[in-house]
């Protein structure tokens, strides 16, 4: 599963990134796959403008940003050192996105659902109390997209993802909003890790069409518990 597909889910911007932003993700993706294991210190910045044919302000530059996310730590005297996974930016765009070039992290994935049921529940909730027409029409676009969906298992996902997404700005809430990289993470992963395709669990369409109807009722108290029940049965097949 590419990591492009998380940042087309983020709408991320199409720019060309620049030079040293290349270099900071070909060094974030090998620190977070562990070719650089925590505590160690990666070469210098000579040695990485020669690996990378770039100058050594990219080099620097590069350096910043992975410093930024908390991946890197730079000591005068000493180097650069890799921050343990406790010291980073976990909800980084980036750092969500590397994870997908990383290898399978079953631990990463069951981190990443447990923050999902601690949330998503109470958005459904949220959702069903404060969803205009127009949240309501796209929380339906997106449970028809799966039941549609006869394409790869990443186009399902990303449906998927499409119909999370929905509820979550459908609740009104900019710190949850603010989160919707985890979900993209979550379900991108899960591949990664069962090697299975998501449809060949025929009640995972019905499951979310109940969330929708409950949201599209009102019922908040509904769209919470079967948002979890959802979340759950999600969990128990990733385990299996």
């Amino acid at each position: 599963m590419s990591e492009l597909v998380y940042y087309d889910l983020k709408r991320a911007a199409k720019m060309s990134p620049s030079l040293s932003v290349q270099v900071a993700r070909e060094m974030g993706r090998r620190i977070v796959s562990g070719s650089y294991e925590a505590d160690s210190l990666i070469d210098d910045e000579n040695a990485l403008a020669e690996r990378y044919q770039v100058s050594r302000v990219v080099v620097r530059d590069a350096v910043k940003i992975l410093v930024g996310k908390g991946l890197l730590d730079v000591r005068r005297g000493i180097g650069t050192r890799v921050r343990p996974r406790n010291q980073w930016n976990m909800l980084d765009d980036d750092v969500l996105a590397w994870h997908l070039s990383a290898p399978p992290n079953p631990q990463f994935l069951a981190q990443l659902m447990d923050i999902r049921l601690a949330f998503e529940p109470k958005a459904a909730r949220w959702a069903a109390e404060r969803a205009t027409p127009e949240d309501l029409l796209e929380i339906e676009a997106a449970c028809k997209r799966m039941a549609e969906e006869d394409g790869s298992a990443e186009d399902f996902v990303i449906a998927d993802s499409l119909f999370h997404r929905a509820v979550i700005r459908a609740a009104h809430n900019e710190f949850l909003a603010a989160m919707e990289g985890v979900i993209y993470s979550a379900l991108l992963v899960s591949i990664k890790v069962t090697n299975k395709d998501p449809r060949d669990n025929g009640a995972s369409v019905p499951f979310h069409r109940e969330v929708y109807e409950a949201i599209a009722a009102g019922d908040g108290e509904r769209a919470e518990q079967l948002t979890e029940k959802l979340l759950n049965d999600a969990r128990r097949r990733l385990k299996g």
